[in-house]
């Protein structure tokens, strides 16, 4: 999803208390769990309590017993063992991952892109200025990169440019993933490919099915039109698998293929995505192998989705069309960000009872309650108790769609720049890369040296249809600088300085 020049809605001003409740019906569906493990504890330190005589003395009553008692008593004891350890999650491990770094003459800086706009046949004077305006402020650096064929005048778009692209991203993700792991085709149990708005047949998942030859038996899967907020979605779904499917690798790859998407007309709606995405891709490698807990980064703690399809004006504001010439692109709605605003709303407020401590959440549940019994309509400006989420989280990985949306959710969560440095830069660096900007970002967090074991991460993704989801991970092992990736040869430029303003005339 791309930015607006309008900005979010103040959303933690209006929270409505039936977002609260879905967060709490997450933790009230671990209420087992959660009664189990106190009680089974203090059983325990009960027993240990007791004197060896009144061990032997317990044992000689039990031998007493009839033997139809004896195995209704173990057969009991199994039974709830078993059911337990049956419905108790199974921990998902994140192994690795991996981003995909394009090559020096993909790179197109301001002037290149600007002169190419100029020389096209199909884009007159004021869509080239207006998008001018939109490279001014868009927080993009002179190093991000297009597909090869995009840089042709005109554009190559065809079948096979787009396959030369999604060939070239997806499998060098995949082959720097595999070489950082060790990972062996033939172990993948689960793959799942997202790409929205480039579906082929075959699919992608099956061209790297093919590509590495992996099993017959594999689960394969492949998600289109699902957006910049598909790679959580690929999470959420390899996550699933994985609860039904014990001792089993997943991968995930998210991308997004630029190739066939210029837009060649004029209309300023679809402009944006010109202007603002960029060629990328990620590779993930997840786990439920409880041996893989010793070499894995992270563990995935929480997946949040919220979808707001159901309402007709979120599920136009991002929307593929044709312009009144026929030529197809993205059209960006002005509703755009107020709807953004509601389904961040929904979903900050569902993950706030999962992760925030027990203090910032009775404060916020106080203040709720309060404006909604005692307040209303006696102090209409009176603004709710806002959390804190840096209490919960070390690191944020907000999706770099835009300056636009960084800038609002800095101000919303009330983070400091160095919480959002991450999705700064790797706007400035690799450009909006859709669902694989999350990797990028957390690639720079490691590139730093800034994460350290128990660090808690929070991914926001969003995009078409509307939706927003969330991805909360731990990290399980403070990671060593230098990191490989694609950050490795100009970390040390970064953070850089971003004006708001970039006077490029």
């Amino acid at each position: 999803m791309t930015s607006s020049s309008e900005p979010l809605p103040e959303f933690l001003s209006s929270v409505k208390l039936k977002y609260v409740k879905l967060g709490y019906r997450y933790v009230i569906s671990k209420l087992v769990t959660l009664v189990l493990i106190p009680v089974m504890a203090a059983l325990l330190l009960e027993a240990l309590k007791l004197d060896p005589a009144e061990v032997v003395s317990l044992w000689r009553r039990a031998q007493g017993m009839s033997a139809v008692h004896t195995l209704a008593t173990v057969f009991l004891l199994v039974l709830v063992a078993t059911a337990y350890f049956m419905s108790r999650p199974r921990p998902i491990f994140l192994v690795d991952f991996a981003c995909f770094l394009p090559a020096p003459n993909c790179r197109v800086p301001f002037a290149t892109y600007l002169e190419h706009a100029r020389l096209m046949p199909f884009f007159d004077e004021k869509s080239v200025r207006f998008q001018l305006r939109i490279l001014e402020r868009s927080g993009l650096g002179e190093e991000t990169c297009l597909p090869p064929d995009n840089h042709y005048i005109p554009p190559r778009n065809s079948l096979g440019t787009a396959r030369a692209e999604a060939e070239l991203v997806i499998f060098s993700a995949l082959d720097q993933l595999i070489a950082k792991t060790g990972l062996k085709p033939k172990d993948v149990d689960i793959l799942v490919v997202n790409c929205s708005l480039f579906s082929p047949t075959p699919s992608l998942s099956a061209m790297v099915v093919n590509r590495y030859k992996l099993r017959s038996n594999i689960l394969s899967f492949n998600l289109s039109g699902m957006g910049c907020s598909a790679g959580l979605i690929s999470i959420d779904l390899a996550r699933d698998l994985l609860q039904a499917h014990p001792n089993s690798y997943a991968l995930v790859v998210s991308t997004e293929i630029i190739t066939p998407n210029y837009y060649t007309g004029n209309e300023r709606s679809m402009l944006l995505p010109n202007c603002l995405f960029r060629m990328g891709a990620a590779a993930v490698l997840l786990s439920n192998r409880r041996r893989d807990r010793g070499r894995a980064k992270y563990r995935l703690l929480h997946v949040v989705r919220t979808h707001r399809g159901a309402d007709d004006q979120a599920y136009r504001c991002v929307n593929e069309e044709e312009d009144r010439d026929g030529n197809s692109g993205i059209s960006l709605s002005k509703d755009l960000m107020a709807i953004a605003g509601e389904a961040l709303r929904t979903n900050i407020t569902t993950v706030g009872p999962l992760v925030l401590p027990v203090t910032e959440q009775l404060r916020f549940l106080a203040s709720l309650v309060r404006r909604r019994l005692i307040m209303a309509g006696a102090r209409p400006g009176w603004r709710p108790y806002i959390p804190d989420f840096t209490r919960a989280f070390e690191h944020f990985c907000i999706h770099a769609g835009g300056r636009a949306v960084i800038d609002e959710l800095q101000r919303n969560l009330r983070l400091s720049s160095e919480h959002v440095e991450a999705s700064r830069m790797a706007l400035h660096r690799f450009g909006n890369t859709s669902s694989s900007s999350l990797w990028y970002e957390l690639g720079y967090i490691e590139a730093k040296g800034r994460m350290r074991r128990g660090d808690r991460v929070w991914m926001i993704g969003f995009g078409s249809g509307f939706k927003c989801n969330s991805a909360v991970w731990r990290c399980l092992r403070s990671v060593e600088t230098p990191v490989e990736g694609p950050w490795a040869e100009c970390i040390h430029r970064y953070p850089v300085d971003i004006p708001e303003v970039v006077k490029l005339l």
